[in-house]
C-alpha cells in the first residue's frame, strides 16, 4: 500500500465533514466589503465567478529538517482540510537511520494533536494542548490562504486593511481566534503569511514550548491541476537567535482535488 493509499484509508474512517451540497458562485459584492488589498487577493487567485470550495486535497514532496543543525530529510506529505466546519489532517513520511517516521497533524472539534511514531509503532512525540490548538487553527488559516481562498469568505474570517500590499486576516473557531498578515506582491499573488499564534520548542529550554513568528515565504504561483498554487512553499520560525527554516514543500502534479470528500 502506497502512503498515498493509506492517508486516504485513514482518513475515510475519521468522520470528517461530507459534501455540503452546490455552494454559490463568488461574486464581486461578496467581495466588495473587504479590505482593497484582500479583494485584489482574492481576483488574484480566481475565486470571483467560480463555486466556493468546502475541501481539498494534495500532496507534497520536499525535504523538512528537524531542528537547527540536523541534516534535511526528504519526506512525502500528504492533506485534507474542510470547511466551514474547521478540519485539518496532515500525514508527513520521512526516514531517520533508514527507519521510517509518520508524523501526524490534526485539527478536529477545536483541538490540534501533533503525533509522530517510528515504523508507525513507537511514539516519538505526542502534542496536545492549548498550544496545539492555537498552533494547528492559524496553520489551517495558513492552508486556506495559500491554496483553497474561497474557504475564507465564511462568517469566522475577518478581514482588516494594513497597506497596499496586506491585510490583516483572522478566523475563529471554537470560542480560540488566531491571526496572520498576508504580504502580496505587485501582481496580488500572497508572497508570505506570517503570525505569532504559534508555537514551537524553546531552543534555551528543550521541552517547553515558545511562542514565536512563524512565517511561509512562496516561491510564486502556477497552475496546477487546474487551480493556482504556491510553486514551492517553505515555513520558517523566527526565533531570537535567528530565523530557522525548517519546511520546503512542492506540490504534486496530479495531486489536487478540490471539493472531495475525506477518502475519495
Amino acid at each position: 500500500m502506497t502512503f498515498r493509499d493509506r492517508f486516504l484509508e485513514e482518513i475515510s474512517t475519521l468522520g470528517l465533514p461530507t459534501q455540503p451540497g452546490a455552494l454559490p458562485a463568488v461574486t464581486e459584492t461578496d467581495i466588495s466589503p473587504l479590505p482593497e488589498p484582500a479583494q485584489r487577493y482574492l481576483r488574484f487567485m480566481g475565486v470571483v465567478g467560480r463555486p466556493r470550495d468546502w475541501s481539498f486535497r494534495l500532496g507534497f514532496t520536499g525535504r523538512f529538517q528537524v531542528n537547527r543543525g540536523a541534516p534535511w530529510r526528504p519526506c512525502e506529505v500528504w492533506q485534507f482540510d474542510t470547511s466551514p466546519v474547521v478540519s485539518r489532517t496532515f500525514f508527513m513520511k520521512m526516514r531517520f537511520g533508514g527507519l521510517p517516521v509518520i508524523g501526524r497533524d490534526s485539527y478536529r472539534d477545536g483541538h490540534g494533536h501533533m503525533l509522530g511514531k517510528l515504523l508507525d509503532l513507537f511514539t516519538v512525540i505526542d502534542g496536545s494542548g492549548t498550544e496545539y490548538d492555537i498552533s494547528e487553527l492559524v496553520t489551517y488559516l495558513d492552508d486556506l490562504v495559500l491554496m483553497a481562498p474561497s474557504m475564507l469568505l465564511v462568517p469566522a474570517v475577518s478581514f482588516s486593511a494594513v497597506e497596499e500590499r496586506s491585510f490583516d486576516v483572522a478566523l475563529t473557531d471554537h470560542g480560540q481566534t488566531v491571526r496572520g498578515r498576508v504580504f502580496l506582491d505587485e501582481q496580488a499573488a500572497p508572497v508570505s503569511f506570517e503570525t505569532a499564534d504559534r508555537f514551537c520548542e524553546d531552543p534555551a529550554h528543550p521541552k517547553q514550548l515558545l511562542r514565536a513568528r512563524w512565517s511561509t515565504p512562496t516561491a510564486g504561483f502556477e497552475r496546477i491541476d487546474g487551480r493556482l498554487l504556491p510553486r514551492r512553499a517553505q515555513a520558517m520560525w523566527h526565533l531570537p537567535d535567528g530565523d530557522q527554516p525548517y519546511a520546503d514543500f512542492s506540490v504534486v502534479p496530479g495531486s489536487v482535488a478540490f471539493n472531495v470528500p475525506a477518502g475519495e
